[in-house]
């Protein structure tokens, strides 16, 4: 736990709501003395889905060329590496597998963001949860994990919890553990997402007792602040680090798409 810190989830303003260049988010790492960072914004997707909060396919070889820039530029400095967060939605895995095919990715973080066509952390759609038995939400949603798990397009599974972003959380449990074993059978990591503070629901992803249960299963974490803002980057990681420590969780990095730590 006293190894150096990476920054393994931000990104930048190609995803469409995030603002500060990828030059400030790397200085902005160098200032709270990590290590090292791994840009993950939003992967393109097929037109049809989530279009105003991702990059479009062709705005992708502009992202690898900016983080490239900014790797050179504090070489010796700051590790800089190159990642993208991935949707899960049953239908476009081909897609996804196309666009990862494109370039060496050092990480890549599967997401589910959707349970349908419902863009369920998106504030403007909140109201939708007083419409859901939460039960069911949390049992659908992590069946859509287990298939992110399952697929082998991705090196960990993002903020495992999602859905308790605005306060909803899950009143059953269960389907959180069977996802849990999924994910540790296929040898994923699991997003230790420090946004969820910065949240109303005021608690990291996973929750304390899941991340319990992740550690027990032999799930490492790769810390992540989801930084949409340079201020944002490294956000409270030396609480995630205790955290983590308490739960005696085991904090690792990707370069190449090899686990590191």
């Amino acid at each position: 736990m006293t190894a150096p810190l990476f920054d393994s989830h931000m990104h930048t303003p190609l995803c469409g709501h995030a603002t500060g260049s990828p030059r400030e988010y790397a200085q902005a790492a160098l200032d709270a003395g990590l290590a090292g960072v791994c840009f993950t914004d939003h992967m393109p997707m097929p037109a049809w889905y989530d279009a105003p909060w991702r990059m479009r396919l062709d705005q992708l070889d502009a992202y690898i060329e900016a983080v490239q820039a900014v790797q050179a530029e504090f070489a010796g400095r700051l590790e800089v590496r190159l990642g993208l967060e991935a949707d899960f939605h049953p239908g476009t895995e081909r897609f996804v597998e196309e666009v990862l095919a494109r370039h060496p990715w050092d990480y890549v973080i599967g997401s589910v963001h959707y349970l349908g066509a419902w863009g369920f952390d998106n504030p403007e759609f909140v109201a939708e949860y007083g419409a859901r038995d939460l039960g069911q939400l949390y049992t659908q949603y992590y069946a859509l994990v287990e298939g992110a798990a399952r697929s082998g397009l991705f090196d960990a599974v993002g903020h495992l919890d999602l859905p308790k972003k605005f306060g909803h959380r899950d009143p059953l449990g269960a389907a959180a553990l069977r996802a849990l074993d999924v994910i540790a059978g296929a040898g994923l990591s699991l997003d230790f997402n420090t946004a969820g503070w910065r949240k109303p629901v005021a608690e990291a992803y996973p929750a304390p007792d899941l991340t319990r249960e992740a550690a027990g299963r032999g799930i490492p974490f790769v810390l992540g602040s989801d930084a949409h803002a340079p201020v944002e980057v490294g956000f409270r990681f030396t609480d995630a680090r205790q955290a983590l420590q308490d739960a005696g969780g085991r904090v690792v990095t990707y370069r190449g798409g090899v686990r590191r730590g």
